[in-house]
């Protein structure tokens, strides 16, 4: 097969899974400071199903075909001009930059050598593949909620790929945590170190007390969330209502300057630090990747059906051969 070229996933149309194929594009050189890697594996992210089914399509574009892929595991294999930080060989993690949109899910991908991370000893580059989107966490946790010991934390999506995160970061940094599943992941989320766990589907946000730090992986009843933060409370949300985009950005916009309190949104895009302060938790003990279940590229499609069923026990991780 021509070297120049290589496998990645594709569609060409919005829709469901089924519109998903392997197809050959381009192989990648990295431009000034930029890094090529050899892809190991990546996971399956919640905004790669929207763009896919179209529901963004007026942010991402209507341009085919277009790829999916955010976040990835690999060894890097060259090095553009004025690359530094990483070494040819070395295991990395990173996740493409937001200006280049999806991708990931290819043979090869380049990406700025900012946007990368050494890969800590120990981990197999296929399960690491389910912790890049722990940056989120610690962002969420560490830096916009500035979680302390001792206080109360509620994880919506407790079971999910940022939540199952966000659950042993929580546990770690000394909160009480409380997380929120459907009720066949309570028992998952309790190994988590979860120390209450709620059924979501059964138990209204009313009945749920209140809290110092209310962090959302879901973007729906925002209102009724931020109705549980005690006098100082700080919520986070990384994701907003897709079924009504405009109206449920319009109220986080809001919540800064109307009520007790507002509510912080932000969109995963780490960079070094984090990805070193993601090692640092790993080497700590704190934070251990959750895989699910392992698809191999040609079955891409499948990975996405399995998390749009919901369900998912940490992270769907796809593996390149």
């Amino acid at each position: 097969m021509n070297d120049r070229t290589m496998k990645a996933v594709l569609f060409d149309r919005f829709g469901g899974p089924e519109v998903l194929y392997v197809g050959r594009v381009p192989r990648p050189a990295p431009a000034h400071g930029e890094v090529l890697v050899r892809v190991r594996a990546f996971s399956v992210n919640g905004g790669e199903l929207a763009v896919r089914s179209g529901r963004l399509r007026l942010i991402n574009g209507q341009k085919f075909p277009q790829r999916v892929g955010l976040d990835f595991t690999g060894e890097v294999v060259a090095l553009g001009t004025s690359a530094t930080g990483v070494a040819v060989g070395e295991p990395v993690w990173g996740v493409v930059g937001r200006a280049s949109g999806f991708g990931s899910a290819a043979e090869y991908v380049t990406v700025p050598a900012e946007r990368l991370g050494r890969v800590p000893d120990g981990l197999d580059l296929v399960s690491a593949a389910a912790l890049p989107v722990a940056t989120t966490a610690i962002t969420a946790l560490r830096d916009k909620a500035a979680l302390r010991p001792g206080e109360r934390l509620l994880v919506r999506g407790a079971a999910g790929g940022v939540g199952n995160a966000a659950v042993q970061l929580g546990q770690a940094y000394g909160a009480e945590v409380t997380a929120l599943a459907r009720a066949a992941n309570l028992d998952f989320v309790r190994t988590l170190g979860a120390h209450h766990v709620v059924d979501h589907r059964t138990v209204p946000p009313a009945e749920l007390g209140l809290f110092d730090v209310v962090l959302d992986t879901a973007g729906t009843d925002l209102r009724a969330f931020r109705r549980l933060l005690k006098p100082g409370g700080r919520m986070v949300t990384i994701a907003f209502d897709q079924t009504r985009p405009a109206a449920s950005l319009g109220y986080i916009a809001a919540s800064a300057v109307h009520g007790r309190s507002r509510v912080r949104f932000f969109s995963g895009n780490p960079k070094r630090a984090l990805f070193d302060a993601l090692a640092h938790e790993v080497a700590e003990g704190n934070l251990r990747p959750v895989v699910d279940t392992i698809f191999p590229l040609e079955e891409t499609a499948a990975a996405h059906r399995a998390l749009e069923a919901g369900g998912v026990r940490g992270k769907y991780v796809v593996r390149v051969d």
